[in-house]
């Protein structure tokens, strides 16, 4: 029996027509951040926000392709290892796991502020998920962050960009950092704006 999907609502079928690749950050949209200056060093510090799950299922659903891109500065610091933060990423997936979801892809920067051309707001990330999947580009993807240095990242790009959570309105006023639109939370983000509704 066919499958029968249901129609995007008019706004996101203009602004986000044809997405196929999210691009989404990690730390305020797929889990809880950590207490202000700290980080997320252990995987038993990891908290999957509420509809995470069920948002990135969504996303799986319409064959559309989850990639995070995430800055991880504890590493350079000191605070964790490359290999810690594998085991966080091995829980995350875990926790996803059980919402019957899964990320295609994580990218990450290890480095601190000025010391290479990955960390965000800066592209290097994105344009390696470019090479990886070599049908994605900036016309078919969307960034979804919860930091206006999501945004510069996908708008540098020229890629169509979602700020979501309780700050959506950060330095909207600033050109460079003003999404296409907002969210209060990822699954609202997936549902009613990319129109990943449950069939």
């Amino acid at each position: 029996m066919a499958q029968i999907i249901p129609e995007m609502s008019p706004a996101a079928a203009t602004i986000f027509r044809n997405i196929q690749y999210v691009f989404l950050d990690r730390d305020g949209v797929l889990n809880r951040k950590a207490p202000e200056g700290a980080y997320i060093t252990r995987p038993e510090d990891l908290e999957l926000l509420p509809g995470a799950g069920d948002a990135i299922a969504r996303i799986n659903r319409f064959r559309q392709k989850a990639i995070v891109v995430t800055n991880q500065r504890a590493i350079a610091l000191g605070l964790c290892t490359d290999n810690d933060l594998y085991r966080i990423h091995e829980t995350l997936c875990s926790l996803l796991s059980a919402h019957d979801a899964h990320l295609d892809a994580i990218y990450y920067c290890p480095h601190d502020y000025g010391q290479c051309n990955c960390r965000k707001p800066k592209t290097g990330m994105f344009e390696q998920a470019f090479r990886d999947f070599r049908n994605a580009n900036t016309s078919n993807s969307v960034m979804i962050g919860d930091s206006p240095t999501d945004v510069e990242a996908g708008w540098r790009l020229g890629m169509r960009t979602i700020l979501i959570g309780e700050q959506c309105d950060w330095h909207l006023d600033a050109e460079f950092v003003k999404p296409d639109a907002s969210a209060e939370s990822l699954l609202d983000c997936v549902e009613r704006l990319l129109g990943f509704a449950t069939p």
